[in-house]
């Protein structure tokens, strides 16, 4: 085993796939392999499970006998696997090619993908078949989103896997070409149709996985536009709302203005400047004047202040709106 093989860098991998020929004085003894495979199943409602398949074969070559070490397996990829080599006999001839076994590590690897593409699948069905008005209308962002982000993952696993049966594939024909005077019975053959069986059928899974993820990516898009619209809705409620408010406002004004002279007549001729007698008649006092030194003036004050206060507001307000975008753009 490689001592590269130990690295961190090797164990935090998203996948690979290694191989060498062992030799000693210069003679084959034995061909051994490596690889590293990634899933993402997930769970009922987003729960996820990361499953990976750590996997080295050691073929020797004397003995015409190949070890097959695979770590820490799940009990259900254990029973796969075992279930998988314990199918008919292999040809003597398959055993003489160091790749054999991995026409069942990605059979293995296939269902897995298979497994982990349709529970996207069903997530994103169940997403487009809702009908509820207050989920449709209230969507949940995090969840819409969790999934993506898992269907992100199970493409990234698919197109590692792709991958590695093409450097397979690759590695396997440079060793077949090596082995070019040996017969195997077609054996060779056999091998090679499984691992491009298995390579063509989880490019196809790769590609219901992108149609998952545009599906989905859809299904946000339509939320987005669905809470828009809804809040467009709302908006007008409101602005129809504040009209209706604004006819109410306008006709408290119109009341109070239409009332005001009166009660400004009627608050100047109840002062004591003014008499009524039945003998006398109308009298008005010669002190009236002192009426209009106080009213005049404090109505002048009043005016005043009020156009000051106004006029620093609104040139405090233009002058903010002017600096704002200078501190937008410093930033």
């Amino acid at each position: 085993m490689p001592e590269k093989w130990w690295s961190s860098s090797y164990k935090t991998s998203n996948g690979y796939f290694g191989c060498e020929t062992t030799r000693q004085a210069g003679v084959v003894t034995g061909f051994n392999t490596w690889a590293y495979f990634e899933i993402k199943q997930t769970r009922g409602k987003v729960g996820y499970e990361w499953i990976k398949l750590n996997i080295f074969t050691r073929w020797v070559c004397s003995a015409n006998q190949t070890f097959l070490l695979l770590f820490d397996p799940t009990l259900s990829i254990r029973e796969f696997i075992i279930q998988s080599l314990s199918k008919p006999a292999l040809f003597q001839s398959q055993l003489r090619i160091p790749f054999w076994p991995y026409s069942h590590v990605f059979e293995i690897v296939a269902h897995l993908e298979e497994s982990a593409v349709w529970a996207i699948r069903n997530q994103v069905r169940a997403i487009e078949s809702e009908t509820d008005p207050d989920i449709v209308q209230r969507p949940d962002y995090r969840k819409l989103h969790d999934i993506a982000r898992h269907a992100i993952h199970v493409n990234e696993n698919l197109d590692v896997s792709i991958q590695n049966i093409d450097t397979i594939l690759k590695h396997y024909d440079l060793y077949m070409t090596s082995k070019r005077n040996e017969t195997y019975s077609g054996a060779d053959e056999d091998i090679r149709n499984q691992l491009e069986f298995f390579r063509g059928y989880i490019m196809n899974l790769r590609h219901r996985s992108a149609s998952n993820e545009k599906r989905l990516q859809n299904e946000i898009q339509l939320a987005f536009n669905t809470v828009s619209q809804a809040n467009a809705k709302t908006s007008v409620e409101i602005g129809h709302a504040a009209q209706i408010d604004s006819s109410a406002m306008k006709t408290i004004a119109f009341v109070t203005l239409a009332f005001l002279p009166p009660t400004f007549i009627s608050s100047i001729f109840s002062m004591s400047f003014f008499q009524c007698g039945e003998n006398n008649g109308w009298g008005m006092s010669k002190e009236f004047w002192l009426y209009w030194v106080f009213a005049v003036p404090t109505t002048i004050a009043t005016v005043l202040i009020w156009q000051y206060w106004h006029n620093f507001s609104t040139s405090l307000h233009k002058h903010g709106s002017m600096v704002a975008p200078r501190i937008r753009e410093h930033v």
